[in-house]
């Protein structure tokens, strides 16, 4: 088992990379294969819609990272997408990275289990989590808790280190993860598998 940790910070091994590596450490203490992917400075596209994805299962646009993440999802079992809090909401460029990947390659989260961790010197934690939640919520996936709002304080690692209630939710939720990805490996080795969802009624508000 494989869970992807997504570091939506432009900073290597800032706040949000010390939060994911803490949820990291208990995934592999559990036995789960953890990968950190590192956003970085480079700039990411906001999607269009111009639904050229419909089918193919990566976006149009391949000069940044998403089909790369597309394709490294695809093969995890599990995701956790860390942010730090900008003006009370993630990173735009988490934000513009997950509205692409989630549009064209949904397929490859459906009903895996994930959660989001967010980063913050001090309010606009529980707007963030709200915000991206939304994505899994849409792509019917299990979202993992922890034992309180999956969170850190402080403005630099050196003091998030200070925030020993929050790494010990770090180190909760891996240890959640990795008791839910066994849960449903152990399900399917039944022959139980993800139900199909209805997709057949749209409402429109608009008369």
């Amino acid at each position: 088992m494989k869970v992807l940790l997504l570091n939506g910070s432009t900073r290597k091994n800032g706040c949000t990379y010390l939060a994911l590596s803490e949820v990291a450490k208990a995934l592999e203490t559990d036995g789960v294969e953890t990968e950190i992917v590192q956003m970085g400075g480079g700039p990411v596209r906001d999607c269009i819609g111009c639904n050229g994805c419909a089918g193919k299962g990566q976006c149009v646009f391949g000069d940044d990272m998403v089909n790369e993440m597309i394709a490294k999802a695809k093969e995890a079992d599990g995701f956790v997408f860390g942010s730090p809090v900008y003006y009370a909401h993630p990173s735009g460029q988490i934000l513009s990275l997950l509205d692409r990947v989630f549009y064209a390659g949904v397929e490859a989260f459906l009903h895996k289990p994930a959660a989001v961790v967010v980063t913050a010197r001090r309010a606009g934690t529980t707007a963030s989590l709200d915000v991206l939640n939304k994505y899994l919520l849409n792509a019917e996936m299990p979202v993992v808790s922890s034992t309180y709002w999956n969170m850190v304080f402080g403005p630099a690692p050196e003091l998030v280190v200070q925030d020993t209630e929050g790494l010990q939710t770090m180190r909760n939720l891996g240890r959640n993860m990795a008791w839910l990805l066994g849960c449903i490996e152990a399900g399917r080795e039944t022959g139980l598998e993800p139900p199909a969802a209805e997709m057949v009624h749209w409402t429109n508000f608009n008369r």
